[in-house]
């Protein structure tokens, strides 16, 4: 029992919390480890989405866990986890664009081929050229898709229209934001609160 009450604590200390500077922006996703020791320290507080209210650690944990809640239980106190830290001092926003990797595109296209729309673990798909390389095809956001093993064995060295294939939509370079490196299950739906206007589109991540 309490070799499952550890593994527990330990997924719920690596759940993703959203960070926002100091004008209530998203810059980051942290876990919830640092966040709560980001709190602890004092550069930082905890948001209460329902509420908006903001607590330090001490009155964070002396908050009721409302039903359904995630909670961490130590055998002195028990702390409901986190979903939202404010930064007390930072106020910058990040001005970088997401890094062309291997992994990054698996985020993007949201682990599914992008030509008949499967999903699939990162095993069962492979990064498809558009335009191929044996015909001047760049490596890069606008020419790189995810296909699973059947529609890349099917395009091999032709275009899509060659080899009868339709892309589901164009390939483009993502924008950057708070949530890289997040697929879209791990993100919370309080989060939408602090991101006006916003939704998930199929090119940001």
């Amino acid at each position: 029992m309490q070799a499952a009450e550890n593994v527990r604590r330990a997924d719920l200390l690596e759940r993703a919390t959203l960070v926002l500077n100091r004008s209530w922006q998203p810059v980051h996703v942290t876990t919830v480890r640092r966040a709560l020791c980001s709190v602890y320290r004092g550069s930082a507080r905890i948001i209460c989405p329902e509420t908006l209210a903001t607590f330090d650690f001490v009155d964070w944990i002396e908050q009721p866990a409302l039903p359904g809640a995630a909670t961490i239980r130590t055998p002195g106190v028990q702390v409901v986890v986190p979903e939202v830290i404010l930064l007390c001092r930072y106020n910058r926003l990040p001005r970088h664009e997401a890094p062309f990797t291997r992994q990054n595109l698996f985020l993007r296209d949201d682990y599914t081929c992008q030509y008949c729309g499967k999903r699939a673990t990162a095993s069962l798909l492979s990064v498809d050229h558009v335009q191929p390389k044996s015909r001047g095809g760049s490596t890069n956001w606008e020419n790189c898709v995810l296909a699973c093993v059947g529609c890349n064995a099917r395009k091999a060295d032709l275009t899509p229209r060659e080899a009868g294939l339709r892309l589901r939509r164009a390939p483009e370079r993502p924008r950057w934001t708070p949530f890289l490196n997040l697929r879209p299950s791990q993100r919370m739906e309080s989060w939408s609160k602090f991101t006006p206007g916003r939704r998930r589109r199929k090119n940001d991540y």
